[in-house]
C-alpha cells in the first residue's frame, strides 16, 4: 500500500503495522503471509514481524493457513468514536427512531470517496450488505454519503471521489458527472436523501445530516429498510418526518454537549 509521509517525524514502523492490518479486506478473514506481504506492499519477513507483534498484542491470531484479524481491532475505532462523545448523544435519539420505525437506523462519516459507519441501531433482518461499525460502502451510492457529499464545494466533491474506494463494493448506479451533480445538487437544495436499490439489490435507505452549533454537518443518519419490505413510498412519506425530527434533535444536543466544558476527574 502506498505511503505519503515524507516528513522527518514519520513513523515508517507505525505506518506499515497499519497496512498490514488495512490489508484484510472485505471477503478476506484468513490471510498466508505471502498474501499479507503482498497486499500491504511489505517484505515477507516485515509482515511477519508486524503479525507477531499483533498476534501478541492480542489484534491477531494465527490460523490453519495463514492469520486472521481478533474482535479487539474493533477497539481502534471505538475509540475514535467514544472519543467524539457523538454516540452517547445519538444512542437514545436512535434507539427511539428504531422503535417508531421497526428498522435499522446509523450513523457515518466521510473517509475519501467511501462512507464509515460509526455509530448503529439495528433490527434484525436479511439484507444483501451485512453493516457494523467500521463498515465501509462506497460514498456516492449511499443516502448518508450523499447527504455527506452534498455538505462539499463541488470541488472538494470532485476531489474525495477521486479517491479509490476501499469498500470493495460495486455498486449499481454508476452516474456520469453530469447526472452526479444534478443529484447532489437535489440533496442540498432538500436537506435530505434517498437512495433506492442504487448500492445493491433489496436495500432503500433515507438519510438526514448531522450538524454541529456552528451548522456545519458532521455526520450523517439514516434509516434503512428492505425493498421488499418498504416502498419509498413509505419512506420518504412516513419515516422521513420522523428521522428528520430524530437528526435535529441530534445535532442540537451535540451542540451543548460541545457548548458544555467537559472536565475527567481523577
Amino acid at each position: 500500500m502506498a505511503r505519503g509521509g515524507t516528513g522527518p517525524d514519520f513513523i515508517e514502523a507505525l505506518a506499515r503495522g497499519l497496512d498490514v492490518i488495512r490489508a484484510f479486506q472485505p471477503g478476506r478473514p484468513v490471510m498466508s503471509l505471502t498474501e499479507v506481504a503482498t497486499a500491504a506492499g511489505l517484505a515477507r519477513p516485515t509482515a511477519r514481524r508486524i503479525l507477531l507483534t499483533l498476534q501478541e498484542l492480542g489484534y491477531a491470531r494465527a490460523e490453519q493457513g495463514g492469520f486472521a484479524l481478533t474482535p479487539r481491532v474493533l477497539e481502534l475505532g471505538v475509540t475514535y468514536v467514544r472519543s467524539m462523545g457523538l454516540w452517547e448523544v445519538a444512542r437514545p435519539h436512535l434507539e427511539r427512531l428504531v422503535t417508531q420505525t421497526n428498522e435499522s437506523s446509523s450513523i457515518a462519516q466521510l473517509d475519501g470517496s467511501d462512507i464509515v459507519y460509526v455509530a448503529r441501531v439495528a433490527v434484525p433482518k436479511i439484507v444483501s450488505l451485512q453493516v457494523q461499525i467500521g463498515t465501509r460502502f462506497p460514498a456516492l451510492q449511499t443516502s448518508l454519503g450523499k447527504v455527506l457529499l452534498a455538505a462539499l464545494p463541488p470541488a472538494e466533491v470532485e476531489r474525495v471521489l477521486a479517491e479509490p474506494g476501499r469498500s470493495g463494493i460495486e455498486p449499481r448506479w454508476r452516474p456520469d458527472a453530469k447526472e452526479r451533480e444534478a443529484a447532489l445538487r437535489a440533496v442540498r437544495a432538500k436537506g435530505w436523501a434517498a437512495t433506492d436499490e442504487q448500492l445493491a439489490l433489496g436495500i432503500r435507505s433515507v438519510a438526514a445530516p448531522l450538524r454541529d452549533g456552528l451548522g456545519n454537518v458532521i455526520a450523517a443518519v439514516n434509516v434503512n429498510a428492505h425493498a421488499a419490505e418498504t416502498s419509498m413510498e413509505k419512506l420518504t412519506g412516513e419515516y422521513l418526518p420522523l428521522l428528520l425530527t430524530t437528526a435535529g434533535a441530534i445535532s442540537a444536543d451535540w451542540a451543548l454537549y460541545q457548548a458544555v466544558p467537559h472536565v475527567t476527574a481523577s
